[in-house]
């Protein structure tokens, strides 16, 4: 698969500076199992891609798992979240672990992320930042809409960003992790989906869009027999400090229907002060 090059305007990625990495992924797609040969779609492969985040709002909740490798030059790792999200709220709640050092040892903290309607929240993020406070962002004013950032693609903006699919090619039926998926690969359009994207997640596809030089994004979808999207990969890359940064941010939901509580820090609990860069 081709992957297209996008440029972030403004020169530097914003997930080293969130997430404290200097570097950030390419990965190939990963099937999630041994294809059927059933050349068949079960229905018209666009209009399915773009309705999955519909179905997602009509699923209500499920617990998730994400993963962000991230590749320049040489250099290459991978940042992993796992939580639950509320569709119908768009809100949800990740435990982000950082990668080891070379040494093998844990160099930071798992950092807690609060994902909402146009804000970020990180516990444990940065020098500086007393361990009770949080650190709040607006993906609305991010070059990326939170795609990159946070370390871990909000899964609503993952499936909303389906919702500018074109050129989807249906590749037959797959199992993953025991449930029988219909995998579709194409390239979807940023600033396309961000026009369709719900209010609750259109303001960070719309930074998104006009963040990203180029919006064509390759993806990977695996939806189930009631369409629900088990399993997407996106994949970006840009330029950081003159140096071509790959992203492949893949998000995996399961257990439809689970209890995910999320609760938003008070005012007085959010850090207003400096973070040191680094951490």
């Amino acid at each position: 698969m081709v992957v297209q090059q996008h440029r972030l305007r403004g020169g530097v990625c914003a997930a080293a500076a969130m997430v404290g990495m200097g570097v950030a992924a390419t990965a190939g797609c990963s099937t999630g199992g041994d294809a059927v040969a059933d050349a068949r779609p079960p229905g018209d492969p666009v209009a399915t891609v773009r309705n999955a985040a519909d179905v997602l709002a009509d699923a209500g909740t499920s617990k998730a798992r994400t993963a962000m490798e991230m590749a320049a030059g040489g250099t290459r790792v991978t940042i992993r979240g796992e939580g639950g999200y509320d569709f119908r709220r768009t809100m949800g709640r990740l435990k982000v672990v950082l990668p080891k050092d070379p040494a093998g040892t844990d160099e930071h903290r798992p950092i807690t992320e609060l994902l909402a309607p146009g804000a970020l929240y990180m516990k444990d993020r940065g020098a500086g930042v007393p361990a009770d406070k949080w650190v709040r962002v607006d993906t609305t004013t991010l070059q990326d809409g939170n795609l990159v950032t946070g370390g871990a693609t909000d899964p609503a903006a993952a499936a909303e960003l389906l919702r500018g699919a074109r050129s989807v090619t249906f590749l037959g039926q797959e199992d993953l992790a025991g449930v029988r998926v219909a995998h579709y690969r194409g390239v979807t359009d940023i600033a396309h989906a961000a026009r369709a994207a719900s209010p609750q997640v259109r303001g960070a596809l719309t930074a998104a869009a006009q963040g990203f030089a180029e919006d064509a994004v390759p993806f990977d979808a695996y939806l189930d027999d009631a369409g629900r999207l088990r399993k997407v990969r996106h994949q970006f890359s840009f330029v950081n400090q003159g140096r071509t940064v790959a992203v492949a941010s893949t998000t995996l939901l399961y257990e439809f229907g689970a209890p995910v509580v999320v609760q938003l820090p008070a005012h007085r609990d959010i850090y207003a002060g400096q973070i040191r860069d680094g951490v």
